[in-house]
């Protein structure tokens, strides 16, 4: 018998379909003028790794998986914390350094995917799962997703797209990259990723915090 209550599994379920929902939306209702469409954005790489790690989680809720994908999981949940981080910093210091036009999209799409979205995987991650467990495991998976986009932006995008269009090159995702050197894109790379893994750090800490005063998740 699952240790999870009804509650969790409702919950996850929630979950689970608002991110089949807007991965699907992203998928079939993006544009694709340039190539790749939406999965030039780092913020649709979390969506689908959300995606992931929701669907895992509703299937070891209802017993069909025994592995809890911890080092995964707590990886992605930093993931989410740098797309909503970055994402609004950016947005109010100066709209048009993300946004084509300066304005935000459509509202519940962008609240969700720069919001809500990550915030349910926080609770889950925070209060129920907490997989923050495997430190380095979790700090290499980090690192390798964030090489991987940061790669796949600077190698694969801005070859092939001609938007936007910046003061130094062009095609990279967001358009502030595109007003960069190769050098202080690099240095924000670097960056970012070290605060990546001290936010990686802090959700150990707070996972820590919570585990002492309620104890251990169930099994």
């Amino acid at each position: 018998m699952n240790p999870y209550s009804k509650p969790v599994l409702a919950f996850r379920w929630v979950v689970f379909l608002l991110a089949a929902f807007y991965c699907l939306h992203e998928i079939f209702m993006a544009s694709y003028a340039q190539a790749f469409g939406p999965f030039r954005f780092l913020t649709i790489w979390a969506l689908l790794l959300s995606f992931f790690c929701a669907s895992r989680l509703l299937a070891f809720t209802e017993g069909r998986s025994q592995r809890h994908w911890d080092v995964l999981i707590a990886a992605v949940a930093v993931v989410n914390l740098m797309v909503v981080f970055l994402y609004w910093r950016l947005f109010f210091a100066d709209p048009n350094s993300v946004t084509p036009d300066g304005e935000l999209g459509v509202w519940w799409r962008e609240y969700y995917l720069h919001l809500l979205g990550p915030l349910l995987m926080w609770i889950d991650a925070i209060i129920i799962n907490r997989p923050f467990r495997r430190f380095f495991a979790s700090a290499f998976v980090l690192v390798v997703i964030a090489g991987a986009y940061f790669a796949w932006a600077e190698l694969v995008l801005e070859p092939l797209n001609d938007r936007p269009v910046g003061s130094v090159t062009t095609g990279l995702p967001y358009p502030f990259l595109n007003n960069l050197e190769l050098e202080a894109r690099l240095s924000f790379y670097i960056t970012n990723t070290g605060v990546a893994l001290g936010a990686l750090a802090g959700f150990f800490a707070l996972g820590w915090v919570v585990t002492r005063i309620f104890g251990d998740r169930p099994a």
